[in-house]
């Protein structure tokens, strides 16, 4: 093991098996903890073979492009730190030289390509936000909840907005806002209600972008296999601009008015606004039953009120029919959340009507039309 004293590059720990089951599986047969301690500048020179065994020694899992990337980039931050801010070229060159006399010599040289071909390209042209990465840049003690079902989920805040959350999307909120603003974090698709508060405007951030609302009901499309997030505003007016993560994009603020949609261009962080979603294929494609429907209701009976409530979002209500045979109502829902249609449907109809929300499952009483 005296050879270990010619060690002078950090690829020479790296070829030792002996060093490797050391650092990987904490098995110091050969004393290395006495030995590094032996030299302060060995100390530092092992230090640092350590750091980079490990940063390699990475679990197989389905990572998406943009996972790997920003792994590889942290483990270059760590390595850049400890080789006091050498460059990534003159290690290139170090490990050529090496012509790659061992397999982990190899394969250190291709994480420092992979990391390299991420910082001369990949960071330049673009930069991914993830979902994990919103969420822990605003740690509030916040609730989530994922649609892991095939179909769409009703979500109420404690502001009486709502969100109906599609299918594989998940999101995390605040059981209660507090401060002046309202926000939200979104991986997937969701149609938003926001309850109006101009005191308190509600913020959506998703991937790339935010989107920030008083009072309005919109779409945003966020998944983060996708290249592009959309927006589409059905009622009102909704601000997008690009998240203060994503370094090299637009940092113009996007104003959307109904029937306009934005998307978002992940691979050169652009803006792109449609004016008219008909002329755009892939969005007409894509509107769904609640951006569709009517809620302007004249002389309309209740039932068929109901019964476009369930188409919109997708839900069951169960109410007495017996009852409510011959209510017909008057009535203005179109930029109203879910539970506040539900409310002003209720009090309309009066005498002791009420309703109640399980998940998907809405279950009205009442005693009959006043």
């Amino acid at each position: 093991m005296q050879k270990r004293n010619k060690y002078t590059e950090i690829e020479d720990f790296l070829s030792d098996e002996s060093f490797k089951s050391w650092v990987l599986f904490k098995i110091d047969e050969d004393g290395w903890e006495e030995w590094t301690l032996e030299s302060l500048q060995r100390a530092k020179l092992v230090e640092d073979a350590r750091l980079l065994l490990l940063a390699m020694k990475v679990p197989e899992n389905n990572l998406s492009s943009s996972d790997i990337h920003r792994a590889l980039h942290n483990t270059w931050i760590k390595v850049r730190d400890k080789e006091n801010q050498k460059t990534l070229q003159s290690l290139k060159v170090k490990f050529l030289r090496r012509q790659f006399l061992s397999g982990a010599a190899a394969a250190l040289f291709f994480a420092f390509m992979a990391v390299w071909f991420y910082n001369s390209y990949f960071k330049n042209e673009s930069t991914v936000v993830t979902y994990n990465e919103l969420i822990y840049e605003n740690n509030e003690g916040l609730v989530e909840q994922t649609n892991n079902s095939d179909k769409p989920q009703i979500i109420t805040l404690s502001d009486g907005s709502s969100v109906l959350l599609q299918p594989n999307s998940k999101l995390s909120y605040p059981k209660i806002f507090t401060g002046n603003e309202r926000k939200v974090y979104l991986s997937g698709e969701g149609f938003f209600e926001i309850s109006k508060n101009p005191q308190k405007p509600f913020f959506v951030y998703a991937n790339e972008i935010v989107t920030k609302v008083v009072g309005t009901s919109f779409r945003v499309k966020a998944y983060s296999d996708q290249p592009d997030v959309e927006i589409l505003v059905r009622t009102g007016k909704v601000k997008v601009k690009s998240n203060d993560l994503v370094s090299r994009s637009d940092k113009e603020e996007i104003v959307l008015l109904p029937n306009q949609a934005l998307r978002f261009l992940r691979s050169d962080l652009k803006f792109n606004k449609i004016t008219n979603i008909t002329q755009d294929p892939a969005l007409a494609q894509s509107i769904g039953n609640i951006e569709q429907l009517s809620f302007e209701f004249n002389d309309i009976p209740v039932s068929q009120i109901f019964e476009t409530i369930e188409q919109a979002y997708l839900v069951n209500i169960d109410y007495p029919k017996n009852k409510l045979t011959d209510c017909h109502l008057t009535t203005s829902l179109s930029d109203q959340p879910l539970t506040e249609k539900l409310k002003i449907v209720c009090k309309s109809i009066g005498n002791n009507t009420s309703f109640e929300m399980n998940g998907n499952q809405i279950i009205i009483t009442s005693d009959g039309c006043n």
